[in-house]
């Protein structure tokens, strides 16, 4: 039977290297702040608590995890002091009082590493009372070395800064990632001293107080690919690789479950976004927020879609901008459209080349094919929008509402100067400026009677001429 298990996720950092007034944790990997995986994680563990010790911008995180995760166990303390990795833990000890189980221990810099892992890290250290995550790397770097004796047993972890060279050119390094008896951890954080080249608490230094009380220490070290899995994000550079890793998984996944990304690289996917079988995705193409979008689709490359929900069988033509709208099987959008906020497509509606809308209502079978502005509307069922057709929505001071009805037709380059109804059926002729109510069913023509005067364009081109000789 499995043990219960509680989170300390380590989030209390300067991040200085960032060069940000933004806390490194919220800074984004695909489209979420970075601290938002390791606590996704730790509720896909079934943990009883999760307790995240934070420092700088602590209001600033605290608020967001409130706004994320309002049903989550999370309890914040707070580390007043950076006096070291096993101080940060320490800190979280109180939270923490009379729990029996399983510690796991992460990092809020650490965004793709995924759940599995962590799972792979319980299961094969069940038995030990220290499990640490390791990572195999052809240039170590800065990391903590986990050296091993003779048969390859963990037995210490050693900051490189205190490494010998024999210890620096270990290969194996420390991820941050633990698992430890919750008795064992809090009673060795207690004896921990300073004794190392930093002066600070390091946690590593659980794993030696462990092999010196002879108790039973594993290790799961990831390898080749999977190996940056767990690098944590310390600077612009290392924000860099996590936004890459997350696309390239994003991306993965998506084809995996029927999808067809024409060039993959160039696809940016945002984390929740969901995507149908047999939709067929062009390059330069992002997905973002809370976006969906059915099965059977096909997306034209420059598309930018963003918090929108698209029905099935949709095509959705090259280097449109949409946001916040709701299109329903069928549509047809583009190219160049700009859908805004509130907009939403019933079935079948087609709105074209260069028309942006907003907060507009397009019912079953509605068109707008060209050039035109459509604000704060409700175009009927059927009904037509022709070119260049505008819905004058603001006075300077209010927005007003446009009403057009089933089956009606408006002629290109008309005004529609709200508040104003257009009756079902109800035509509109081509260059009208409509500023009162139109009846069902009724002619609306408001154009100025038509004159010609012969002659007169022969007349004006001579006299130009006589003027410039």
């Amino acid at each position: 039977m499995s043990r219960s298990k509680a989170i300390v996720l380590m989030a209390a950092g300067l991040g200085t290297r960032m060069k940000s007034d933004v806390s490194k944790v919220l800074h984004p990997v695909a489209g979420r702040p970075m601290i938002f995986y390791p606590i996704r994680t730790a509720i896909e563990l079934d943990a009883e608590k999760i307790v995240v010790v934070l420092g700088h911008q602590r209001e600033r995180i605290e608020a967001y995890l409130k706004f994320a995760f309002p049903n989550a166990p999370i309890q914040i303390v707070i580390q007043a002091q950076q006096l070291g990795t096993a101080h940060a833990v320490l800190c979280a000890k109180d939270a923490l009082a009379g729990f029996e189980g399983d510690v796991f221990i992460l990092s809020g810099d650490v965004p793709a590493l995924p759940t599995d892992v962590i799972e792979e890290l319980d299961s094969a250290g069940r038995s030990a009372v220290v499990s640490v995550l390791g990572m195999n790397l052809h240039k170590p770097g800065a990391y903590g070395r986990l050296i091993t004796d003779g048969d390859g047993a963990l037995k210490a972890i050693t900051e490189a800064r205190d490494c010998t060279p024999e210890q620096r050119a270990v290969t194996i390094v420390n991820a941050g990632v633990y698992r430890a008896d919750a008795k064992f951890l809090f009673a060795s954080l207690q004896q921990i001293g300073t004794d190392n080249a930093q002066n600070e608490y390091y946690l590593t230094d659980i794993v030696a107080d462990a092999v010196k009380r002879q108790l039973s220490v594993s290790m799961t070290v990831l390898e080749g690919d999977d190996a940056g899995l767990a690098e944590g994000v310390n600077d612009r550079l290392g924000l860099a690789r996590a936004e890459a890793r997350m696309q390239d998984r994003l991306r993965r996944d998506a084809m995996l479950s029927g999808v067809t990304l024409i060039d993959p690289t160039t696809v940016v996917l945002h984390d929740g976004v969901k995507i149908g079988p047999d939709t067929t995705i062009e390059p330069n193409v992002s997905l973002l927020g809370k976006t969906e979008i059915g099965s059977g689709c096909f997306i034209e490359q420059g598309c930018r879609i963003s918090d929108t929900s698209v029905g099935d069988n949709c095509h959705i033509k090259a280097n449109c901008h949409i946001e916040k709208t709701s299109v329903e099987s069928s549509c047809q959008v583009g190219p160049f459209a700009r859908l805004r906020e509130g907009t939403s497509l019933g079935t079948g509606v087609k709105v074209g080349n260069f028309v942006e809308t907003k907060k507009a209502r397009f019912d079953d079978g509605a068109k707008a094919s060209h050039l035109s502005y459509i604000g704060d509307a409700h175009v009927g069922a059927s009904a037509n929008i022709g070119a260049g057709t505008i819905t004058c929505n603001y006075d300077g001071y209010r927005k007003f509402k446009t009403e057009i009805g089933a089956n009606a037709f408006i002629g290109s380059d008309t005004q529609l100067v709200a508040p104003v109804k257009v009756g079902d059926g109800a035509i509109v002729a081509a260059g009208s400026t409509v500023t009162k109510d139109v009846p069902s069913d009724a002619l609306a023509l408001s154009r100025m009677a038509q004159t010609n005067k012969d002659g007169w364009a022969e007349k004006k081109r001579r006299l130009e001429q006589s003027r410039e000789s």
